[in-house]
C-alpha cells in the first residue's frame, strides 16, 4: 500500500516525482473541533458505494487507437470510485465513514489498508468478500481529459445491506440515478438530522429523467456540473440551470470546471458565483469529488456561500495537480503552501485580487507556512517503502 515516508523536502525534486501523485502531508486537522459537543455524532461524513482499485496512465499524446501502442509518462495506482469522495473528507478533516465491498485479492488488500490504515477511513460498515474479484478500472489521462475502461461483477454481499451499518453522521453523500431513489440508510439518517448531498452519475442514455429531481426533497444539497444541470433542467445555461435547481433543494450548485461554480442557499439567503482558479492538469479524475468533499466541510464549519464555493474550487485545482482520483485530494498543508506562495508573490494586479478573494484562508493556515519534511509516498501498489 502507500505509505508515509520520512525523506527531506528538497530531495523530492525529482524526475521521477513529476511524474508521480506526491502531496504534501501535514498534520491531521480536526475543522469542527470547536462545534462537536458529547452527544453527538461521532462521524462527521457517512456514505456507500463502489471502491475500484484505479490504475491510471498521465501524459499520453493521444488515446490509442486500435493496434497501435501509446506511452505514458506517469501512472498511480489508488482506490477509485466511492473512494475518491472519502478520502478528499478525510484529508480536509472530517471523520468519514464508507460502506463498500472489497474483495480478498490484492487489489481489495490494497484498497482497504489505504483507506483505513493510511488515509483513517472508518470501514467498520464495509466488508471483505472472499473469491470475488475487486472492482478495477483502468483510466488514461491525455489533453485535460480522462477515457477509462472498467471491469467488475456485483457484490454477493449488496452495498445497501452493509449501509445499513453506517455510524450516524453530520452529513451523508449519496449519488443519485433515474433507476433508484435515495439509499435508506440515507433518508434513515436525514430522518434524524442528518444533512444530505448530493451529486448524480452520467446518464449515458440521455433521457435525463425528472426522477432524479424528485429525489431532490429528501437532499439538503444538490451539486451536479453544468451540463448535468442544465440536461436536467432543459434550460440553456448554468445560471437558468441553478435558478430551475433551486425549486427542488435548499442549497443548489453548479459547478463549470476551470470557469468556476455558482450556488444558491435558500437557508441563508446567499448567492455566490466565483472563478475557477486554472493550474496546470496532471489528471482530472475525481475532481468533481473533491470539490464536494470541501463544500461539505464549508457547510458544515458554517462558512459563507461564497468561500465554500472558493475554498471547494481551490481544492479541486490542487488536486488535477497530481496523479489519481483519491491520492491526488489536497490536505491542509497543500492549502497552506499555495496560500503561502500566493501570499509571498502578490505582484500583479490579478495575483493581489486572487489574494484578496482568499484572504479568509489566513484564518484556517498559518504564515508563513512551515513544510513538514513528511511526504505521501507515491500512488502505486508496485512500490513498497
Amino acid at each position: 500500500m502507500a505509505v508515509e515516508e520520512e525523506v527531506p523536502v528538497r530531495d523530492q525534486a525529482t524526475e521521477y516525482d513529476k511524474l508521480e501523485s506526491t502531496p504534501i502531508v501535514g498534520e491531521h486537522r480536526d475543522i469542527l473541533a470547536g462545534a462537536r459537543e458529547p452527544d453527538g455524532p461521532a462521524i462527521d461524513l457517512a456514505l456507500s458505494g463502489t471502491v475500484f482499485f484505479d490504475i491510471v496512465l498521465t501524459g499520453l499524446a493521444a488515446s490509442p487507437a486500435s493496434g497501435t501502442e501509446v506511452g505514458a509518462d506517469g501512472m498511480g495506482s489508488c482506490p477509485g470510485g466511492v473512494a475518491n469522495l472519502a478520502v478528499a473528507a478525510s484529508r480536509l478533516g472530517l471523520r468519514t465513514a464508507v460502506a463498500a465491498a472489497f474483495g480478498e485479492d490484492v487489489y481489495g488488500d490494497f484498497c482497504w489498508e489505504t483507506l483505513s490504515a493510511q488515509e483513517m477511513v472508518d470501514l467498520s460498515a464495509s466488508r471483505r468478500i472472499a473469491d470475488w474479484h475487486s472492482p478495477f478500472t483502468v483510466s488514461l489521462a491525455y489533453r485535460g481529459d480522462r477515457s477509462m475502461v472498467t471491469h467488475e461483477h456485483p457484490s454477493p454481499v449488496p452495498v445497501a445491506d452493509m449501509a445499513r451499518h453506517l455510524p450516524r453522521a453530520r452529513a451523508g453523500f449519496v449519488s443519485l440515478s433515474a433507476t433508484g431513489g435515495v439509499p435508506e440508510w440515507a433518508l434513515e439518517q436525514a430522518a434524524l438530522g442528518t444533512l444530505l448531498f448530493a451529486d448524480v452519475g452520467w446518464d449515458d442514455s440521455r433521457q435525463w429523467s425528472r426522477s432524479v429531481l424528485e429525489q431532490l426533497s429528501h437532499c439538503h444539497a444538490f451539486m451536479p456540473n453544468a451540463i448535468e444541470a442544465m440536461s436536467y433542467t432543459r434550460t440553456g445555461s448554468p445560471a437558468s440551470a441553478l435558478s430551475a435547481l433551486a425549486e427542488h433543494v435548499p442549497v443548489a450548485v453548479v459547478t463549470d470546471g476551470p470557469r468556476g461554480a455558482l450556488a444558491v442557499d435558500q437557508t441563508t439567503g446567499e448567492h455566490a458565483a466565483v472563478e475557477g482558479i486554472v493550474l496546470d492538469a496532471v489528471d482530472t479524475t475525481g475532481a468533481g469529488d473533491v470539490f464536494g468533499a470541501a463544500f461539505i466541510v464549508g457547510t458544515l464549519a458554517g462558512w459563507p456561500l461564497e468561500q465554500r464555493l472558493r475554498f471547494a474550487n481551490l481544492s479541486a485545482s490542487l488536486s488535477v495537480q497530481h496523479t489519481g482520483g483519491s491520492l491526488s485530494a489536497p490536505g491542509w498543508a497543500d492549502i497552506a503552501a499555495w496560500w503561502g506562495q500566493l501570499h509571498a508573490a502578490r505582484h500583479d494586479a490579478a495575483q493581489r485580487r486572487l489574494a484578496a478573494d482568499y484572504g479568509f484562508l489566513g484564518d484556517l493556515v498559518p504564515l508563513p507556512w512551515r513544510p513538514t519534511a513528511q511526504r505521501r509516498a507515491s500512488a502505486t501498489i508496485g512500490l513498497r517503502h
